[in-house]
C-alpha cells in the first residue's frame, strides 16, 4: 500500500496525488463508525503490531485505486448480537460515502469480510484489598 498512486489531478497551481494509505485510513475510520463493528481485523500482521505497540489506522483494509475508481476490501470483527447483514450494508454505504466525498473517486465495490465476533466481557467488581497493617 505505500507510495503515491493515482488519482492525480493537474491544477493550475500543481498536481494533487492521493496515497493508497490515505484511502485505506478513510475506509477504516468510516467502517469503525458503524454501530455493531467491534473493530478491524488485521490477521497475523495485527498480532505483530500488537507486540510492537504499533497501531495502523488502515489495518484490516485493502484498497485498489485507479485514476478515477477505487475498490475496497474490509476485514472486520462484529459485536455479538449485531445483525450481520444490516451492519455489512451500513459499512458499505458509509465507506463509499466517505471515500467518494473526500477524494472524488468513484467507489466501484466495498467487500466486507466478517473475520470474527467479539463478546462483551463483564467487568469484574473491584476486589477489596486486604489491609497491610492492623
Amino acid at each position: 500500500m505505500p507510495g503515491l498512486i493515482q488519482p492525480q489531478w493537474s491544477e493550475k497551481n500543481g498536481t494533487v496525488r492521493i496515497a493508497n494509505e490515505v484511502v485505506g485510513i478513510i475506509a477504516g475510520l468510516a467502517a469503525t463508525e458503524v454501530r455493531g463493528v467491534a473493530g478491524m481485523s488485521g490477521g497475523v500482521v495485527d498480532g505483530i503490531s500488537e507486540l510492537l505497540k504499533k497501531k495502523s489506522l488502515s489495518k484490516g483494509v485493502r484498497v485498489e485505486v485507479g485514476e478515477k475508481e477505487a475498490a475496497v476490501d474490509l476485514y472486520v470483527v462484529i459485536e455479538y448480537g449485531a445483525r450481520i447483514p444490516d451492519v455489512a450494508i451500513e459499512i458499505q454505504e458509509n465507506v463509499k460515502r466517505a471515500i467518494e466525498g473526500m477524494t472524488g473517486l468513484k467507489v466501484v465495490e466495498v467487500n466486507v469480510h466478517i473475520q470474527g465476533v467479539q463478546f462483551q466481557q463483564e467487568e469484574a467488581p473491584p476486589e477489596e484489598e486486604e489491609s497491610r497493617v492492623t
